[in-house]
């Protein structure tokens, strides 16, 4: 279904992005794995290199490629070695994300400019990049991990900060998709409805890891938007689990970190 796609996925080298790598990767994609971990972390699991090895395993192709997406010249350079080497883009997976979930005087102003630069403008400037190339594409889609936007005034007082950062990621994919809706982008941001078993969930909400799910239902789930035709739907804030309902999934339990466990909600929905 996404044979000889090419897919540009920051954040791939573990978590959320590389399960969304392999996905795809199984039906033959070619997957640019755009992540700056290039050697072993002590704590965490996977680099760019390794994800590229379960890549081919699966079946796609790979183009590991270092990259910090707050610089403009290594995302321009690595959208540019994908083109050369893939001969376009397809698809964009805006995955990366830094996260701090700290109230604004635990907040060091160092900290609030990583997951604005990671966050909202990593988010925009691989947008950026990539468009010239997704409005040559067949079907082209930019997908965004971030959550539908809320104000709610409870995801804003424990950690505005972090907030402020993701709902950034999800303004670029309310804007973009106005933006390219008439020459059919399609434009969309994935949140899931529970925790998942990541490392960020780990650090921050460690009594939650039982009771999430493994980052494959979002895998699935964004497989389902990326193979949808573009005009169909654009500007939507999708959620996991209702997108695989849609597709007829009513069995989550094969998702669930601890089977039979109840699952624990993720942040920003009501």
């Amino acid at each position: 279904m996404m044979k000889n796609t090419t897919i540009f996925i920051t954040g791939a080298s573990r978590g959320i992005g590389r399960s969304i790598a392999l996905r795809c990767a199984r039906d033959g994609a070619n997957i640019v794995i755009a992540a700056k971990t290039v050697e072993p972390h002590p704590k965490l699991a996977g680099t760019i290199y390794t994800v590229a090895e379960e890549v081919e395993q699966a079946g796609g192709r790979a183009l590991p490629l270092s990259v910090d997406i707050r610089n403009e010249e290594a995302v321009v350079g690595a959208v540019t070695r994908a083109v050369e080497t893939f001969g376009g883009i397809d698809i964009l997976v805006n995955n990366a994300s830094a996260i701090s979930i700290t109230g604004t005087l635990a907040t060091p102003i160092k900290r609030y400019d990583l997951m604005q630069g990671v966050n909202t403008r990593g988010t925009y400037l691989c947008s950026q990049a990539c468009l010239p190339h997704l409005l040559r594409a067949a079907n082209p889609h930019i997908l965004t991990i971030s959550p539908p936007l809320n104000l709610n005034p409870r995801w804003f007082g424990p950690h505005v900060a972090y907030t402020i950062s993701k709902y950034g990621m999800s303004m670029c994919t309310l804007g973009l998709a106005a933006e390219f809706a008439d020459q059919g982008v399609a434009v969309n941001s994935l949140w899931p409805r529970t925790t998942i078993a990541t490392a960020a969930v780990e650090m921050f909400f460690p009594q939650a890891m039982a009771n999430s799910r493994t980052p494959e239902i979002m895998a699935d789930a964004a497989h389902l938007v990326l193979t949808r035709a573009s005009r169909s739907a654009t500007g939507q804030f999708f959620i996991d689990e209702a997108v695989l309902r849609t597709a007829g999934v009513t069995d989550f339990e094969c998702y669930a970190v601890t089977p039979g466990a109840p699952a624990n909600p993720d942040i920003f929905l009501d």
